[in-house]
């Protein structure tokens, strides 16, 4: 049984480069406080000490600042209304606004009311700048895991409809292969019991396949059961039924989902040569595009055709389902071309990229 992972996005918040940037950012403006507080000697000589007291506040600063992202961290738990969050902001900004002042009263409490006006302004533009780049990391941080879960859970959605599709295929291909052996067993009894052990072995194949919980097969398997399937049909049809193949040999490790070729062939036995009494040939190719690198695989017949617009309007299931999985899975680069018309035989034509991994 294929084992459940919990696939749910990390809460977690990676933020060593942004606690690298906010230190390095305080410590530039460390020292350009410092060496600004130098230069401001005038005509004095010697170290001025007192920069010394502005460049340590400068290190309560940033320590004080970073208790920001904590709190903003808090605020999100409790998730408090975006007034709420409003105010308490403006009330830290405006205490710490005041707590920057310190600086300036160390140099002494006898100047005017004004001088003290752009401390207070300055801290308060400080703390606004660091709380919303704070904002702004959580902010990148929440729509990633976003982004995240819509991707999940478009695979989710994806996945739950590759198994929706490949359900409906395979009591198809058991329907319509029961049938065959039933209508068999009519004319030739001999012939249906080997029927039925060719069936048991085709039926194996598609066990394994639910059984592993993945549907990707390489190439050689499924052209080997496509021949296991010929063979139980040219039982029923005998010398009316005629296969061409050609196959190219490096193409057969190539992966590609299960019964995606053999519904192909069943639609142009049931189509061009079960109506038919005359005899029919049947072609089947594989390959590797050389500019594309993509898997491509042809059934073609020589019956009797159809118009187009008639095969896109039917609701036959084999064609349609192989289309929509493909269509599913690899998107664009993945699909299938019918070509086709009164008189001219039934080709199909699939492209599979290889990019999706050949089987080791």
């Amino acid at each position: 049984m294929e084992q459940l992972t919990d696939r749910r996005p990390s809460t977690d918040i990676p933020t060593s480069r942004m606690w690298r940037s906010y230190a390095g950012g305080w410590l530039a403006y460390m020292l350009l406080l410092a060496a600004a507080l130098q230069l401001d000697n005038g005509e004095s000589t010697g170290f001025k000490w007192k920069g010394l007291a502005a460049v340590a506040w400068v290190v309560a600063q940033a320590l004080l600042l970073a208790l920001v992202w904590p709190l903003q961290g808090f605020l999100e738990r409790r998730r408090l209304p975006p007034v709420g969050v409003f105010l308490v902001h403006a009330f830290l900004a405006a205490s710490y606004a005041i707590l920057s002042m310190l600086p300036a009263m160390y140099y002494g409490t006898t100047r005017p009311l004004a001088y003290y006006v752009w401390p207070t302004l300055y801290g308060a533009m400080m703390y606004i700048v660091v709380a919303g780049v704070f904002h702004a990391v959580r902010l990148d941080a929440a729509r990633q895991r976003q982004a995240l879960t819509i991707q999940q859970a478009h695979s989710l959605l994806i996945a739950s409809e590759l198994n929706a599709l490949r359900s409906k295929l395979n009591p198809h291909f058991l329907f319509n292969t029961l049938h065959s052996i039933i209508a068999l067993t009519r004319r030739n009894p001999d012939a249906a019991e080997t029927a039925l052990f060719q069936f048991s072995d085709m039926l194996r194949y598609v066990l394994d396949t639910e059984k592993t919980g993945s549907d990707r097969v390489t190439l050689d398997d499924e052209l080997r059961f496509v021949r296991d399937y010929l063979e139980l049909e040219s039982l029923r049809l005998g010398a009316r039924l005629r296969v061409d193949w050609d196959l190219d040999d490096a193409a057969g490790r190539c992966s590609l989902p299960a019964l995606s070729l053999q519904p192909l062939v069943e639609n142009s036995i049931k189509h061009a040569f079960n109506p038919h009494s005359r005899p029919g040939r049947l072609l089947i190719r594989t390959g590797v595009d050389a500019r594309s690198g993509a898997l491509t695989l042809t059934v073609g017949d020589d019956g009797p055709g159809a118009e187009l617009d008639a095969v896109r309007a039917s609701s036959g299931l084999g064609i349609r389902t192989v289309d929509r999985r493909l269509r599913l899975e690899y998107g664009p680069a993945g699909g299938l071309a019918i070509d086709t018309r009164p008189g001219a035989g039934f080709t199909v034509t699939l492209s599979i990229p290889t990019a999706q991994g050949a089987a080791t």
